[in-house]
């Protein structure tokens, strides 16, 4: 019995192992404040009022795309305790920079991956190197985390994400767009 419980707590990640999430594909992101304390401000009749440290955190997803060439930023909204936002990755090539279509993405079929919850395998063995591809969904979100995190402790010496986020590649057109509304309406929802 203690081996099950020491296996479910030392697995490095929740994804499926063969999916490569530097794949061409538009991925939903939700990252949470540590214990979901609401740091980034607070909603107030559906109308979400961002504090010095939400600022921080919008203007940090905004330049994601500075960053990766070939990151698309697509909806996405600042909450008290989490950010939500959809994240294209396109071709992977830092010098395309052509705009992409979302149903080009959807031409042909995407897989499912079950939702993952990726792992900094930093927090579960501080000798164990990062094991992130290059230019993946891992470590851009583990990038954006970082310079936030950089400045916000400058403010708020407290501040601190969850270890984990929570993904999902977006499989089809009509997901794509039940999930940009679920993003734009959520305000209205707290």
């Amino acid at each position: 019995m203690a081996g099950k419980s020491h296996k479910k707590f030392s697995d490095n990640s929740l994804r499926r192992p063969e999916w490569d999430y530097c794949k061409s594909a538009a991925y939903f992101v939700t990252i949470c404040t540590k214990n979901r304390i609401p740091y980034f401000g607070e909603s107030v009749n559906g109308i979400l009022q961002l504090s010095e440290i939400g600022t921080i955190a919008c203007k940090y997803w905004i330049e994601i795309p500075n960053h990766f060439g070939f990151i698309e930023l697509d909806t996405f909204i600042i909450m008290p305790d989490h950010v939500h936002g959809i994240i294209i990755i396109k071709n992977n090539k830092a010098n395309d920079n052509r705009t992409i279509d979302i149903t080009e993405i959807y031409s042909t079929s995407v897989g499912t991956p079950k939702l993952g919850v990726p792992t900094m395998p930093d927090s579960i063995n501080p000798t164990r190197k990062p094991n992130w591809k290059s230019n993946s969904l891992g470590l851009i979100i583990n990038q954006y985390k970082r310079i936030c995190t950089i400045d916000i402790r400058k403010i708020n010496p407290d501040f601190s994400w969850q270890s984990r986020y929570h993904d999902r590649v977006i499989r089809d057109c009509d997901e794509y767009y039940r999930i940009r509304n679920y993003i734009l309406e959520n305000p209205l929802n707290k």
